[in-house]
């Protein structure tokens, strides 16, 4: 879990790249930061609004950085190319 400020910046500067790369592919991607939390990302599928998921940057036990979503982790925290695959296949948008 995202704890230390410096955590908290390197959080919300991964999930906005995600963000944006989410964009990119179509979906609806917005950057959370509820008071006393860690930042998150919320992600819709426009074209099925009822298709959506909260995707979060957290450290697992072995000490690296993954990004989190369906509680299980999605992708490490350097390869966003893979979380965009997982999170657009999960929210029924195919590749194009």
């Amino acid at each position: 879990m995202v704890t230390q400020p410096d955590e908290v910046v390197t959080a919300g500067a991964h999930l906005e790249e995600l963000a944006g790369r989410l964009g990119n592919a179509g979906l609806y991607a917005r950057c959370t930061q509820p008071i006393g939390r860690p930042p998150g990302l919320h992600v819709l599928n426009p074209d099925t609004p009822g298709l959506e998921e909260h995707v979060t940057f957290e450290r697992s036990g072995d000490g690296d950085w993954w990004l989190w979503a369906w509680s299980e982790r999605i992708a490490p925290a350097d390869d966003m190319e893979h979380a965009v695959a997982s999170i657009r296949r999960v929210l029924g948008q195919s590749a194009n």
